[in-house]
């Protein structure tokens, strides 16, 4: 993995229901090579990982609330999955504001999973390709986008990255490619 020194991601999450290894291993991945990474959620304290979005997970920390972030500081937006993750956060105003702000900025955006829930209820995928979990492919196409069926994919349209997988089973492929767009 490249060195990401000086590198600062922010990772946003409910405080209940992220699966577990869509936040713990580019967390990790990236903490390992040198960025820094915040988590944020609605509130601070205890977030209550999920595995396979019905077993109880790792619990995580969230150092900020999302509505206090200043989502200016980061290099990189990661938008884990798992189901009631995804469907509290497109409900979250202050998720959509962050979203918004990376997409608008020009500033990358990763998502895995459910994740593109929230780039779907922020109107962010009109004109994007995307790949994610299949439950929501159509979601995916009734806003605009088109979806892929493959482990990784990285579009540059409208004016930001959106790096997207679709399931814990594309997390090597997912970090590499989170690795490749903070060091390029």
């Amino acid at each position: 993995m490249p060195d990401l020194s000086g590198k600062k991601v922010l990772a946003i999450v409910s405080n209940r229901g992220v699966e577990q290894d869509e936040l713990k291993d580019p967390v990790n991945m990236l903490r390992q090579s040198g960025a820094e990474v915040v988590i944020a959620a609605p509130e601070t304290g205890k977030v209550q990982t999920l595995t396979g979005d019905w077993d109880l997970g790792e619990i995580f920390e969230a150092g900020q609330t999302l509505a206090s972030v200043n989502e200016a500081e980061f290099d990189l937006l990661l938008i884990p999955g798992g189901t009631l993750n995804a469907d509290n956060l497109r409900l979250d105003a202050d998720a959509n504001r962050i979203v918004k702000s990376f997409a608008s900025s020009g500033r990358p955006v990763a998502s895995i999973c459910h994740g593109p829930w929230l780039l779907v209820e922020a109107g962010l995928v009109q004109g994007k390709t995307l790949t994610s979990y299949n439950s929501i492919k159509t979601d995916v196409i009734n806003a605009g986008g088109s979806w892929k069926d493959v482990s990784v994919f990285r579009c540059p349209a409208n004016g930001f990255a959106l790096i997207t997988s679709r399931n814990p089973g594309d997390l090597v492929a997912f970090n590499e490619a989170i690795a490749k767009e903070l060091s390029a």
